[in-house]
Formats: C-alpha cells, structure tokens, sequence
C-alpha cells in the first residue's frame, strides 16, 4: 500500500514537473510552443525581452539566420541592420501626428527661415509716408514732363559714343568722393585704384573722356560714397525720406550726400548756378543712356511707391555690405 502511494506520488510530482518544463519552454528553442502559437502566462514586457528573432510563421529561417537574441546580440555586426538591437524591427515605430506636420513655426522661426533662404529685410522707418509720397509723384512728373523729354532730345542728336565719354568724364571727376570714402572705409587697395585710375584716365584718356584704365589696365571704379562709409561704421538708415529732385534717401544718405558734396569739385566753381547746370547735364545725360530702368521698374509694380522705396534701401544695403 504504502508502494503504491509512494508510486502515485511520483506519478503526480513527474507530470507537474513536465507540465511545468512544457509551460516555461525549452531554453534553446524559446518561450512557448511555436507549433501551437501559444506562450506561458509571463507579461507582454517579458516576451518582447526575452523572445527570439522574429521570423516567417512557417519555421523557416529568418533574414537573421538561427541566431537567438543573445547569441545577435553578442555579435552585432551578424545582424543585416547594421547591428541595431532586435526591439527596432520587433516594436512598431512611432509615426509622426499628422497636425504636427502643419503645425506653425515658433516664434522667431520666420527670421531663421528668411536667413536660410537668404531674403533680406528691406524694411525701414517711414513716418513722413505723406511728404514722401508727395515728392515721389512731384519727382514722377518732373521725369516724364521734363527730365525724359530733354533726355530724349538730346538722345537723338548726340550719338551714344559721346554720350558714353561724357559718362566717363564726370564719373572721373567725382573720384575724390570714392578716394575718401574707401580710405575712411579701411579699402586702401580701392583707394590705390582709384588714384591709378584717376593718373591714366586723366592723362592717356584725355582729361577721362575715355576709360583706358578699365580697357587697357582691366582696373574697375569703386561704388563709395559717405553714405555707405556712415553705414560700414554701423549707422542705420534712421528714416525713409524722398527729396525733391534728389529722389530717394534716408537720413544716414543725406548727411553722406551733404559730406560728398564738398568732395565735388564743381561745387567750388563760381556763380552757385553753374554747379546746378553741371550736375542737370549730367543728370540728363545719364538719363538718355538709360530710358526704360525707371518706367519698367514702376510699370511692373503694383504699388510703385512701395516698390521704389524697398528698392533703394535694398540696393544701398547691398553696397554697404560689399
């Protein structure tokens, strides 16, 4: 009797010992029958530790051969991702929100992104908008009442060439403004062209009429002036401001201009009358050399107001930064 208890009891302690090896799996094989698809009573977080390699339901060998976890994760480089731990391909990655992809930018995000893409604030004081766009329509009939009609005349009786060696001849005259302000500026090599063009173009291009210097020598003018030397230095625009027969200007240019204007040797030249005639001929032969820049440029512009002003402030940023 006692035999046969004794025998029950192992009897019953064998199955619950086989019925716990079936429950928690063979080592080498991992957790669960993979024929029946079934696993132990062990967490979510357990199987996604502790499973193998995914592979085909079939039992067929995975792309990560017959590897188990610690057997890849002991020799990365086996791995056909590069050695990236299982739980990337096991786990699904997290996808982006659809309204984070039309979410708004954050604050100072418009500056950073104009940065990037390289458009430059053109924005500038406006306070006397009135005035300003008072002389911008007196200056608009002064051209095409005046100013084109002499341009226009005088276009079809001068020839081009002529025209052209004039050009050069007040833009030879007007080197002392370029001389100063690219020494002022710290640009002593355009400082010395500007004094080796001035010494060719007076002498071989006859008192500058002609621009040997560029021709002959390929040394181009410099652009300076006061104007861009005050901003170089770190001096703002301050305000927009439209002169009459001047045109477009800020207070920083205004007080360049005043500055260049005793660089100007014809401002020296008695009766004050004669300096204006000289710089109206100028004004007029530069003009005829050039009708269509100024009537295209209000022509394409819905606002022509607008569109001169952020014009002349973008082209003389575009100087001082040079």
């Amino acid at each position: 009797m006692n035999g046969k208890i004794f025998i029950g009891l192992y009897l019953i302690a064998g199955l619950m010992l086989a019925g716990s090896a079936r429950a928690e799996g063979n080592p080498d094989q991992g957790i669960g029958s993979m024929d029946s698809g079934q696993v132990s009573g062990r967490n979510e977080m357990t199987i996604r530790s502790e499973a193998p390699l995914p592979g085909p339901a079939d039992g067929s060998v995975s792309e990560y051969g017959a590897l188990t976890r610690e057997e890849a994760l002991a020799e990365p480089e086996a791995l056909p991702n590069g050695g990236a731990p299982p739980e990337a391909d096991v786990l699904p990655k997290a996808e982006t929100p659809p309204e984070a992809e039309g979410a708004q930018p954050t604050e100072g995000a418009p500056d950073e992104a104009k940065a990037e893409e390289g458009v430059e604030d053109v924005s500038i004081a406006d306070p006397i908008e009135p005035w300003n766009r008072w002389m911008f329509n007196f200056n608009d009939k002064l051209y095409f009442w005046a100013l084109k009609p002499v341009a226009r005349g005088y276009n079809a009786v001068v020839p081009e060439p002529v025209r052209v060696s004039v050009k050069h001849f007040f833009k030879n005259v007007a080197m002392p403004v370029r001389f100063v302000s690219s020494i002022f500026q710290g640009k002593l090599i355009g400082a010395g062209t500007e004094i080796a063009r001035f010494s060719i173009n007076t002498t071989m291009g006859v008192a500058g009429f002609f621009d040997v210097a560029k021709s002959w020598f390929d040394l181009d003018a410099s652009d300076e002036d006061l104007g861009q030397t005050l901003g170089v230095y770190g001096l703002g625009g301050m305000m927009y401001i439209v002169w009459p027969f001047l045109g477009p200007s800020t207070i920083r240019d205004t007080i360049g201009y005043v500055g260049d204007s005793f660089l100007d040797v014809a401002n020296y030249i008695n009766p004050f009358y004669i300096p204006m005639s000289i710089h109206a001929y100028d004004q007029i032969n530069k003009t005829s050399l050039d009708l269509r820049t100024y009537e295209d440029l209000k022509e394409s512009s819905i606002e022509p107001y607008t569109a001169f002003r952020d014009a002349y402030i973008q082209y003389r940023n575009g100087q001082i930064k040079k």
